[in-house]
């Protein structure tokens, strides 16, 4: 991130603090403060605005759009796609090969001439350029604007009412605060709005806290909350009412409504992972080694050759042979290639990025709703007075879920389908609905809290039953049924029910209590004043599963040294109990109230020592992430609702799963297509050997290009002529480059995938230094060999090079140094190529190779098509024409042995190396 964007990040960053702050200022003073106090400091009366307050109010609080996130240009995306430090460094070096293989050869400037034209090194730098760069581009453009889905969600019209006319439909848009609206079933809340008089409301805001429950909403006055989506009589935009009616007054518009506040979260930039920074860093770490040896090449070539032009052109070779151009694609093909492996598991990757992201990841952070659980409520228990399972209580609890009349909520769903399951081993249970009428209701309300529902049966038998919450229930019951038997419910009875409800809160259920009466008042008499001498029944405990694979998948993750933490709006008691199902040890934990006390130096060090943080904002959850992440971990974020978004935003990679809302799914670098969680070790493996293999690439052309380098500075120094021309560097380094191509497909070790794996660039340095000079001591034999032996032996009868213009002049003179150079090249190109490809299979993994650990086919296959391919150029025309002499046969008595007493010296370094400093990779 550069100091613009830096500068805009905590621009934005400040911005949105300082409309939280509003929000939450002007939500607490509504919630806390009479309707009459409310109304009046919005400038709006119960019969709501007229035409000039409207626009008065439109003038000082804005119009209720939520800005957008700023959409990134064509021309910025593909500089994103194509720029970044190393392929910066492949353009310098494509335009000053321009200059000097094209520009000056074809107009023969500075001593060039048009034999001199060679576009390939041009050409290979900008093929593996646009490949990697197109590759990038096409993958980062299938991801959508999280912002634009999130606005999609808001209805388009509300009901207001107005001085000048009665209630009215109007654009949501138009709203202002001070407006009065009307809210009924099924319409989604188009403001942060105080409820002024409400009727059995239900508003569900699972989305925006993690809540799985429809909450109640009244008008009452509210005591001073810790979080401002805890208020009672506050109804939220992005929420939707689920049941009942509301008259409301708009106390917040747009951006200053928690959902703008969550969509300007949404909008911002992604954070900058530390998959781009390890690849940037390693990439600046290649840059500075070139930036040493190849200014260090031209002086020494310039000094000791006297030909300043020669020198710059060789220089720029080194350049060019120290780089690896196929860095971006070996990259890009990697993370492509996990993509594609992850695709086959019905997981989609929007962000090619978060591959190697999910193999870094330490740390994993997840909602719970949706994500841990499968968002449904089950009746886990259905229990007499004594504890125990009775399907009586079921029946009667069936009843009253049946046969009521108005919203039937989650939990009466789930009381409808358990009886359906049970009906096969207890036939009482069987046509329930059949054998029963229902004669009357009483419906359900928040003064109550119960709900009570009047059946007959085909005898003519008629029964009240009663199902709501225990206290209220405990309220209007004076018997409780116990062994088979009625009896008083005493204060004895009274504490062992409150026990066991208690123990069943304490494990995260929500209970409910059941009671019964027979023949209560007369048909049509039937009213609130019956509910009372009931007899409890038992209870009902409800609970929101646990996904099957959950608790296998947090194992998985703990085995590859991944640990889970839960960040959930839901409550302590809940959280508590899901982290018990799934075998999830909680060491400690924190509540959304806690952290706003806590600076971030002390959230950060509590954090890690927490392993469920409960009752969140979604503010909140992404401070928690970001802390993580400044403490030095690789974050992951799983989470299903528009509260996670911004937490996926701060985190390296955001994973989402199929029941999720369309935000989180494209705020998500991940999304899991199926239900099962074992997905999640399935992709960190995948992005462990992504990194395995790209690390390995770096690792092993790197050492081997600075070798090559440094055999070449030195030769430079020392011999009468160049070891190698710039051509056959460049031949020599595409060659071994398209011999690398199949490294994504290479075999991984199973130890390496074990734990997760962090950019180290100050390894890819060490590790060239180390193994880098191995190849030199073999290159120096080489020149040793081939300029006192093998050249003098096959070529100038015994003489030496620096001899030859004592022995010979004129044309036999040319020919024979021309000779000489010319095998002298061939022979250290055929070494170089043998060394610098089969030491591959030395390095690439810490065992003992092709023992302990072999490589991949293609790799196998294409490194041995390399060496091949490059052993016959000099014995060809076209090795004719770069200036080589085909080698005797003999050169290979003396290749084999030097190239084994080099891989075997490769692999001691290399166990040197791991000892030193305790990894390879």
């Amino acid at each position: 991130m550069n100091k613009k964007e830096k500068r805009l990040a905590v621009r934005q960053a400040v911005k949105n603090t300082v409309l939280r702050d509003e929000l939450n200022r002007s939500i607490q003073y509504a919630a806390t403060h009479s309707v009459r106090e409310v109304l009046a400091a919005l400038l709006s009366a119960a019969c709501g605005l007229d035409a000039a307050q409207v626009e008065e109010n439109r003038a000082r609080y804005g119009n209720n759009t939520v800005s957008k996130g700023k959409k990134k240009t064509l021309f910025r995306r593909l500089v994103e796609a194509f720029v970044n430090p190393f392929t910066a460094i492949l353009f310098c070096l494509a335009v000053v090969s321009a200059i000097t293989d094209m520009i000056l050869p074809y107009f023969s400037l500075l001593g060039s001439t048009p034999e001199d034209f060679d576009p390939m090194t041009v050409a290979v730098i900008m093929t593996m350029v646009v490949i990697s760069g197109t590759l990038r581009f096409v993958q980062e453009s299938r991801s959508g604007n999280a912002a634009k889905k999130l606005l999609a969600m808001i209805t388009a019209y509300c009901t207001v009412i107005r001085r000048e006319s009665d209630a009215a439909e109007i654009p949501m848009e138009e709203l202002v605060v001070g407006d009065i609206v009307q809210l009924s079933a099924g319409d989604m809340i188009p403001a942060d709005v105080r409820i002024l008089e409400a009727k059995d409301l239900f508003v569900s805001q699972a989305s925006l806290t993690g809540e799985s429950e429809p909450v109640e909403k009244t008008a009452a006055i509210s005591p001073e909350q810790a979080g401002i989506t805890d208020y009672a009589n506050i109804a939220f935009m992005g929420s939707n009412v689920v049941s009942g009616s509301a008259r409301a007054v708009v106390v917040a518009v747009g951006d200053h409504t928690l959902f703008g506040s969550m969509a300007s979260a949404v909008s911002e930039e992604a954070v900058e992972t530390n998959f781009t920074k390890g690849i940037n860093a390693v990439s600046w770490v290649l840059i500075c080694f070139m930036l040493v040896m190849v200014p260090l090449v031209f002086m020494i070539n310039g000094l000791t050759k006297g030909d300043w032009l020669q020198a710059f052109l060789f220089a720029i070779s080194i350049a060019v042979g120290l780089t690896p151009e196929m860095l971006p694609m070996i990259v890009t093909t990697c993370l492509a290639k996990g993509a594609v492996s992850m695709s086959k598991k019905k997981t989609i990757v929007k962000n090619l990025n978060s591959i190697q992201n999910f193999g870094a990841f330490d740390i994993l952070c997840t909602d719970k709703t949706g994500t841990l659980t499968q968002d449904r409520v089950v009746l886990e228990y259905h229990l007499n007075v004594n504890g125990e399972e009775d399907n009586r209580v079921l029946r009667h609890a069936y009843l009253n879920s049946y046969f009521q009349t108005g919203y039937k909520n989650l939990m009466d769903m789930a009381i409808i389908q358990k009886t359906e399951e049970a009906e096969a081993a207890d036939p009482s249970l069987v046509d329930l609905s059949e054998h029963y009428v229902k004669v009357d209701e009483i419906p359900f309300d928040f003064t109550r809290r119960r709900l009570t529902t009047v059946v007959q049966d085909k005898s003519g038998k008629t029964q009240m039953v009663t199902k709501g919450a225990v206290e209220e229930m405990l309220g209007i019951c004076a018997f409780a049924e116990r062994d088979g038997a009625v009896c008083p419910l005493t204060r004895e009875v009274r504490a062992q029910i409150l026990q066991t409800v208690e123990d069943l809160n304490e494990k995260g259920f929500r209970v409910l209590a059941i009671a019964q009466k027979n023949n209560p008042s007369p048909v049509g008499a039937f009213g609130v004043k019956d509910e009372c001498d009931m007899v409890l029944i038992g209870y009902l405990a409800f609970l929101d599963p646990p996904k099957e694979s959950t608790a296998a998948a947090i194992r998985a993750l703990k085995d590859h040294g991944v640990t889970t933490k839960i960040l959930t709006g839901d409550n302590d008691k809940v959280a508590r109990t899901i982290c018990k199902q799934v075998g999830l040890q909680v060491r400690n934990m924190l509540l959304g109230p806690d952290l706003e006390n806590m600076s971030d130096a002390a959230l950060a060090e509590a954090a890690e020592e927490t392993d469920v943080f409960a009752k969140l904002t979604p503010d909140q959850k992404a401070r928690v992430v970001s802390v993580l992440r400044e403490k030095g971990h690789t974050v992951g974020f799983m989470g299903d609702g528009i509260n996670d978004a911004a937490a996926m935003k701060a985190a390296d990679i955001g994973i989402s799963v199929d029941t999720a809302v369309d935000v989180a799914k494209e705020s998500a670098d991940i999304i899991l297509l199926e239900k099962d969680l074992m997905v999640l070790e399935q992709g960190i493996v995948e992005g462990r050997k992504t990194y395995a293999n790209m690390i390995k690439y770096i690792k092993m052309t790197a050492s081997s290009n600075f070798g090559n380098m440094f055999s070449v500075l030195t030769a430079s120094a020392l011999l009468p002529f160049l070891p190698m021309m710039s051509v056959h560097l460049i031949l020599l380094n595409l060659i071994y480059d398209l011999s690398c191509t199949a490294i994504p497909w290479d075999n991984v070790d199973e130890e390496y995938v074990a734990s997760p794996r962090k950019w180290d660039a100050g390894s890819v340095g060490s590790f060239m230094i180390w193994l880098g000079p191995t190849s030199s001591i073999f290159d120096f034999v080489t020149y040793i060999f081939m300029y006192f032996v093998f050249c003098p032996f096959f070529v100038s009868h015994g003489v030496l090079f620096h001899d030859l213009t004592a022995h010979y002049s004129g044309a036999e003179l040319l020919q024979m140094q021309a000779a000489y150079i010319g095998m002298f090249q061939a022979g250290w190109f055929v070494e170089s190529m043998w060394s610098q490809t089969l030491v591959i299979h030395m390095i690439r993994t810490p065992k003992l190779p092709l023992l302990q650990s072999h490589a991949s086919a293609p790799v196998t296959l294409l490194t041995l098509t390399g060496i091949t391919v490059l052993t016959i150029i000099p014995f060809t025309p076209f090795g004719a024409m770069l200036g080589f002499v085909a080698l005797p046969a003999a050169y290979f008595l003396y290749l084999i042995p030097c190239i084994l007493l080099y891989m075997a010296l490769a692999t001691s370094l290399k166990k040197a190396y791991v000892r030193c400093y305790g990894k390879l990779l």
